[in-house]
Parts: C-alpha cells; sequence; structure tokens
C-alpha cells in the first residue's frame, strides 16, 4: 500500500492558488484597479463574489483596457457586455493622480505637481528631446536622504508612493501626450528615470510592482532597457534591485573622497564609496552595452578639481565598471550654500575622464524656469500656503462652472 508520500504525483498544468489580500476601499467604498496586477485583477473581482471562470475572464479584459488602452471609464469596454457596467462602476474606479498644477517650460519640459487622497503632493517631469522623451517618476513623498545640494532633499519625507501613485505618473503623462493605446513605435514618452522625489530603494516592493505593470508587454510595454533606476546608494537593496527588477542603474555619486561625500550625500556615512562601486561592480547584466551611469553634479571649489577627475577615473578603473558619467552643472535654488563649477571647470574636469575612455558628457540643464531640473524637484505646495492653493482650484472651478 502506498503512502501519501510516495505517491506519483498528478501531471498537467496546475493553476497557481491565488493568496487572498485585502482591497483597501477608497472613501466612496470602491477599489482603485489602478496599480493592481493581473493576479490581483482577478482576485478583486473573486473578492466581490464574482464567479471564479468569470473573474479570469473579465481581469483579462481590465487589464488590457486599463494598461494598453489606457481607458479610466468602464462604458468605453467594448468586449464587456453593457449590462456589467453598472456592476463594475459600482464597485471599482480606475484612477488618476489628482493634477493640482501642470506647468510647461520654455524649452518643452513639462512639470505636473500632483495631490494624493490623503493630500499628500508630489511631482513629476516629461524631457522631451529629439530622439527621445523620458518622464522622471517620484517613488516618495519627501526625501529622507537630506543631500545638502538638492532643494527636494531639504523635504521631510511623508511616507512611500503606491504601485498605483507611481504607475500613475505613467498613465498621466500617456494621457497628455496621447499615446494610447500603448505601442511600440511612434511615441514621444519612450524613457522612464526613478529620478524624481524621494529614494527608489527605500520604497522597493512599491517600485518593483509598479516597474512590472510598465514593462509588461501586453500593458504599458516599456522596455527594461529604456527604464532607470537612480539611488544615491542603498548598498543592501542594490543586488535585489538586480535581481527583482533589472532596469538599469543610475547612481548618484557627485563626490570622490569620503569628506566630500559624507557631506553632500550624508547616506555615505552608512554606505561608504568602496562598498558602493563594488555593489556596483555586482550589479547583473552590467556590460560595456549596458553601462551604469554615475551622476555628478558640479559644484563650484567642492568636487570639481582636476584631482577629483583623476580620483574618479581611478575608482572606474579599479572596480573595473563599465560606465558613464552624467557632469550635472549644479541648478540654484534658494538658500542652498553651493555655486555651480564654472564652464571652463566642467569642461576641464569632462576631458579628464573623457581622455581616459569614458564617456563625460555635460548635462544640458531643463526646465530651470518652472524649477523642474536635477536637484530642484520641491512641491510648490511647499512655496504656496495649502490655503491659497485651494483658492485659485476654486477659482478654477468657477471659471469653468
Amino acid at each position: 500500500m502506498q503512502t501519501a508520500a510516495n505517491l506519483m504525483p498528478i501531471p498537467g498544468h496546475i493553476d497557481p492558488v491565488p493568496v487572498p489580500r485585502s482591497f483597501v476601499p477608497r472613501s466612496d467604498g470602491r477599489i482603485d484597479l489602478l496599480g493592481l496586477s493581473l493576479a490581483d485583477l482577478r482576485m478583486a473581482l473573486e473578492t466581490s463574489q464574482l464567479e471564479e471562470k468569470q473573474a479570469k475572464l473579465r481581469a483579462k479584459q481590465l487589464w488590457h483596457w486599463i494598461y494598453n488602452r489606457g481607458a479610466t471609464e468602464f462604458s468605453a469596454m467594448t468586449d464587456i457586455s453593457k449590462t456589467m457596467h453598472p456592476w463594475l462602476e459600482q464597485r471599482f474606479v480606475i484612477s488618476r493622480p489628482n493634477v493640482v498644477e501642470a506647468q510647461v517650460s520654455t524649452d518643452g519640459t513639462r512639470k505636473w505637481l500632483l495631490r494624493s487622497d490623503d493630500a499628500q503632493d508630489y511631482e513629476m517631469v516629461f524631457i522631451p528631446d529629439a530622439d527621445r522623451g523620458t518622464l522622471c517618476v517620484s517613488s516618495q513623498v519627501g526625501c529622507t536622504l537630506n543631500c545638502t545640494f538638492c532643494h527636494t532633499g531639504t523635504m521631510r519625507l511623508v511616507r512611500n508612493l503606491t504601485p498605483a501613485e507611481i504607475v500613475g505618473q505613467v498613465m498621466l503623462a500617456r494621457d497628455s501626450l496621447g499615446e494610447w493605446p500603448s505601442q511600440p513605435e511612434g511615441r514621444m514618452l519612450t524613457n522612464i528615470v526613478m529620478m524624481g522625489m524621494g529614494e527608489p530603494l527605500y520604497n522597493f516592493e512599491n517600485v518593483r510592482d509598479a516597474l512590472k505593470l510598465v514593462m509588461d508587454g501586453a500593458g504599458l510595454a516599456l522596455s527594461r532597457r529604456r527604464i532607470t533606476l537612480s539611488t544615491s546608494g542603498v548598498v543592501p537593496m542594490m543586488a535585489r534591485a538586480g535581481a527583482e527588477i533589472g532596469v538599469n542603474l543610475a547612481v548618484s555619486l557627485h563626490a570622490v573622497t569620503k569628506e566630500v561625500r559624507d557631506e553632500i550625500v550624508p547616506l555615505n556615512r552608512k554606505y561608504g564609496i568602496e562598498e558602493l562601486l563594488q555593489a556596483c561592480a555586482d550589479y547583473p547584466g552590467t556590460n560595456n552595452a549596458r553601462r551604469i551611469t554615475f551622476e555628478y553634479v558640479m559644484l563650484k571649489d567642492k568636487n570639481d578639481s582636476d584631482d577629483d577627475a583623476r580620483e574618479l577615473v581611478r575608482l572606474l578603473r579599479k572596480y573595473e565598471l563599465p560606465a558613464k558619467v552624467n557632469l550635472i552643472p549644479f541648478n540654484p535654488w534658494p538658500g542652498a550654500v553651493y555655486e555651480c563649477s564654472t564652464p571652463e571647470r566642467i569642461k576641464s574636469f569632462s576631458s579628464i575622464v573623457f581622455g581616459a575612455g569614458i564617456s563625460a558628457p555635460v548635462r544640458t540643464p531643463r526646465g530651470r524656469d518652472i524649477d523642474a531640473a536635477c536637484g530642484q524637484l520641491k512641491t510648490a505646495s511647499e512655496k504656496k500656503s495649502r490655503a491659497q492653493l485651494d483658492r485659485e482650484a476654486a477659482v478654477e472651478s468657477d471659471a469653468f462652472a
């Protein structure tokens, strides 16, 4: 007689059993479907008492309409029967971030001030170029890193953004650019950088889940090679990011000595330069065709000497890093204690790095006139009182009434 331990397994495909999860409804009692994976969409439908086979079919249809077609209304979903639309509308919603303010720079850069349902503000920026369009996506409300050159770093950290709030930024940009249905060719939004407000690796799970939605070939379908995650050097999470997300890596280096980096990137006191560069060397998938980008803000008489440039070359060679160095002219903001390096100093620094065979372009500042340039993101609600913003919103509402 056979025991349970040595019975042959049943052949054939077995559907994974979804693990029940709680869906937190909005204030109106409906569940937001934005930010949910296909499995979660199915589970949300089953939780709302839809029969299992029906839930599986409807989840696939909803996925396509949400992430491929950009639909926000169930009435637009033509392959779902009209009789089911009211059932869906009663229980679910497909949201977008609330836009408080949208600005356009003289160079075409766009910045949106967004507000969450719990009245927290965050920002996203779209930067158009001749051959690409890059969306800078925020991962947190505020930031905890306190980098001294960065205006965003002077904000306190309020909370992490959810997957819906992260992917919602991409959806909103697609809405604004008229890029539905999703398609691989001919679109303006070609690249994403997790380089807005916050440190992505301090919100790892939510960033990972959002980027999986962005990369899914049946949905937003943006190649992982067109997505870059920027970190200030949260070393313990870098290997996990490489394994579970696998996008391009950018590292906010900004200095080549412990003394200077401790000052301008305080995280360096916890994870030093050598430890950080070793984590970069270990990052999976790195090669000459897929280099790590090192961000380096140019600060006058602080990190911009020829000796600094030569030390940067030495470090990159020591760790055999396929690297590109983005030299970023410092974007001044009120109260900043630094000045931007002179054009001549930046050119000399770049020439030394280029001379060593390492790409070191000088990034052209974009969106400075609307505070959308690197290091300048700090929500307009910090500059205007909440009452003032509410008054402006009321005036706009009355104007269109």
